[in-house]
């Protein structure tokens, strides 16, 4: 949508993120991304630490569940969403403002860690078994197997 503040956040997460239903049986995951910036002080030559920022964060239906079963407390997350503005009152009556991300990606930093990867069933599980990745790319495709063999690209597209 036009208008929206859309961020990439890079932190860790304080939390297990936790799982919850609507009343319509919609799932979301809440948890909240730290992000500590670091800076260089030449003068001590030692990293320093700055003020954290705690983020919550949200995420909805099957991708609330992929998370869930995928992030844990502590994981490096690199996440990118929206920034909303929710208004309540608290318990003691005052009015309170929040900012949230709604996260619409988010995976496993690899800058200090290592994933495997797997493809999650299509709701209802339709979906057939999907090859790992690294495989899919090890087996040419008849376009290939063609160029490869002296011939040329049909009228196909390689992509």
């Amino acid at each position: 949508m036009t208008g929206e503040t859309v961020i990439t956040v890079v932190g860790n997460l304080t939390a297990d993120p936790e799982l919850r239903y609507t009343q319509n049986g919609l799932p979301v995951a809440n948890f909240t991304i730290a992000s500590t910036p670091r800076t260089f002080d030449r003068q001590a030559n030692e990293w320093k630490d700055g003020e954290p920022l705690f983020l919550r964060a949200s995420v909805w239906r099957d991708f609330a569940e992929h998370v869930t079963g995928s992030l844990s407390k502590g994981a490096r997350v690199v996440a990118t969403g929206r920034l909303k503005q929710r208004s309540y009152q608290d318990r003691e009556g005052n009015n309170r403002t929040s900012i949230e991300l709604e996260i619409d990606e988010i995976g496993p930093s690899l800058r200090y860690a290592k994933a495997q990867v797997t493809r999650a069933a299509a709701a209802g599980g339709t979906r057939q078994a999907q090859q790992p990745a690294a495989e899919q790319w090890a087996t040419p495709s008849s376009n290939e197997q063609a160029w490869t063999a002296g011939g040329s690209y049909g009228d196909d597209t390689p992509f």
